[in-house]
């Protein structure tokens, strides 16, 4: 449990409201939102409101899942995003192609790190395309890049 806590720490740390130089590093690429801690918080926040975090949490989860190094961890970790992200009527289930399920649920046979690749690939592009102009659009977001937050200049009164 010990390595669990210094995540959390480490995770806590960075909730810091970014700079407003930094939140405007997010609109130059959808990388750097989805490298930064407080971006990529907000930005899940911002897709739990339009109904469509699975994208995330299954972006996610095939990252943590491409840097599994035991082999048998891969298997149960491959046989979980199938059952929370893939298959029919799963819990959170993504937005993709037919062919691409099928693929995937033969590919968890003997789970590789290369097993998402094409779907988390199409997830990618669908939020980028999608979802991460309407993040840049959202008040929230637009607040973050202005000079003075709104409380700071309250308080100033």
């Amino acid at each position: 449990s010990n390595k669990r806590k210094s995540k959390k720490a480490g995770k806590h740390r960075n909730y810091f409201r970014p700079s407003p130089e930094e939140a405007q590093l997010w609109s130059e690429a959808f990388d750097e939102l989805l490298a930064n801690k407080y971006g990529l918080a907000a930005f899940r926040a911002f897709l739990k409101s339009e109904f469509c975090e699975e994208n995330i949490e299954f972006w996610l989860a095939c990252e943590d899942f491409k840097k599994t190094k035991s082999p048998q961890k891969l298997t149960s970790k491959a046989k979980k995003i199938y059952n929370d992200f893939i298959e029919k009527e799963a819990p959170k289930e993504i937005n993709i192609d037919f062919q691409t399920k099928n693929m995937i649920a033969q590919n968890i046979q003997e789970a590789t790190h290369t097993c998402f690749s094409a779907a988390q690939k199409r997830v990618y592009s669908l939020m980028e395309n999608n979802s991460y102009p309407r993040f840049l659009e959202s008040e929230f977001y637009q607040e973050l890049c202005k000079k003075t937050p709104i409380s700071r200049a309250a308080q100033g009164t």
